[in-house]
């Protein structure tokens, strides 16, 4: 039998008092816990670590002979260019070896010269002469021996001009041997020639003697520290001052190796100084070392600083913050909210419907604080935290943490 209109209203009026009876129980009788609202802004993730300021080389600048320091032109602080004198050691005795050096090449060049322009000369006239001097003496021998064999001279006129034809040839042997020793590769011009490369070579080693006595920058460098002063004397291998080359200013890192899989080359970063804390300055990572140092279980990350600021030295403790991923609008959740955060199942405890329900979520990025939820809860809905101490299936009324509170 069909039910009366009248029954029915009555009926729908009976459900919605039943609803109201039921909202007005959980908004009277749910407990009331601070919980939070998932809600959409930018959400960056990063990791932080831990290193020092660094330059591409640090050099110590020292004496490689025991003398006295004489003057040394820079301070703590001050830059300098490459070869620039940075260091001035007493040159007394090396100047005085290096005249004594210059004077005896001097001596080998006008030995070598006046062989070449004066000894070489004479020789070859007197090689000259001695050639026709045998030419005339073996004429005479001719002349003397067809007189002998016409009875016109004696037999000792024979004798006589055989000696002088002896000689002849003996002084023509002698001469030329004098001026083969003028030529290039003779003896006496192969003696000057070795003694003037012998004077050079003196000279040159008086030369590098000197230069010791100078200490010049190898770069254009900072100087850091000063160990000496003028009056000091300088041991050989100990270092005078320190130096720190300038150019492309580093960060060298370590960072745990948990971390690790999150890295890759060319990573933007932004670092800080304790000296300098609230001026930050960009960053990029340009190596990750392949290597963990087993006994702190960390990683060496360097980072390279394109534009230093004017305040940075070397060996300042820094602090970098390494940008891993970026969204501008992110479903956000503070961190703490997650239960078995670091499992393969985290979840939360949202409100759905007054009641508490246990809600698988997928997470994303993570942030400082908070994290990234990809799957499992939508804007707008409210999450309930652990210290809460609340339970799925119980009623709850949500309230804004009072930071929160508008």
């Amino acid at each position: 039998m069909p039910i009366p209109i009248t029954q029915t209203r009555w009926l729908w009026l009976a459900a919605i008092l039943l609803l109201a009876a039921l909202a007005a129980f959980w908004q009277w009788n749910g407990r009331s816990v601070e919980a939070v609202q998932v809600q959409r802004q930018p959400l960056v993730q990063s990791v932080v670590a831990t290193g020092r300021i660094t330059t591409p080389a640090r050099m110590a600048i020292g004496s490689q002979v025991v003398a006295i320091v004489d003057a040394i032109p820079v301070r703590e602080g001050d830059r300098v260019r490459a070869g620039e004198p940075v260091v001035q050691l007493r040159a007394t005795d090396a100047e005085a070896a290096l005249a004594l050096a210059q004077t005896r090449l001097e001596q080998a060049r006008l030995e070598l010269d006046e062989l070449l322009r004066l000894s070489e000369p004479v020789a070859l006239q007197a090689l000259r002469q001695a050639e026709a001097d045998l030419q005339l003496a073996e004429r005479e021998h001719q002349r003397t021996r067809e007189l002998v064999a016409q009875r016109f001279y004696a037999p000792s006129s024979l004798d006589a001009a055989e000696r002088t034809l002896r000689n002849a040839q003996a002084q023509l042997a002698s001469t030329r041997t004098q001026w083969e020793a003028t030529q290039p590769g003779g003896a006496r011009h192969a003696l000057a020639l070795a003694q003037r490369r012998q004077a050079e070579a003196a000279l040159e080693q008086a030369r590098a003697e000197r230069a010791l006595l100078t200490l010049t920058a190898p770069v254009d460098a900072l100087v850091l520290t000063r160990e000496a002063e003028p009056g000091d004397v300088a041991q050989a291998g100990t270092a005078l001052l320190s130096l720190a080359a300038l150019g492309e200013t580093r960060i060298y890192a370590t960072l745990d190796e948990k971390n690790l899989r999150l890295l890759h080359e060319g990573m933007p970063a932004r670092a800080i100084t304790d000296a300098f804390a609230q001026q930050p300055f960009d960053a990029e990572l340009y190596h990750i070392s392949p290597a963990v140092d087993a006994q702190r279980g960390t990683v060496e990350l360097r980072l390279r600083v394109p534009t230093p600021p004017a305040f940075l030295r070397p060996d300042m403790t820094a602090s970098v913050e390494i940008i891993i991923g970026r969204r501008e609008d992110a479903l956000v959740l503070p961190a703490e909210l997650l239960h078995d955060a670091g499992s393969a199942a985290p979840w939360v405890l949202a409100l759905r419907g007054g009641r508490a329900v246990r809600v698988p979520v997928q997470t994303g990025l993570q942030g400082i604080g908070a994290v990234e939820i990809t799957a499992g809860l939508q804007e707008g809905e409210w999450v309930v935290p652990p210290q809460a101490n609340a339970r799925a299936g119980q009623w709850l009324r949500p309230r804004r943490p009072p930071n929160e509170r508008t």
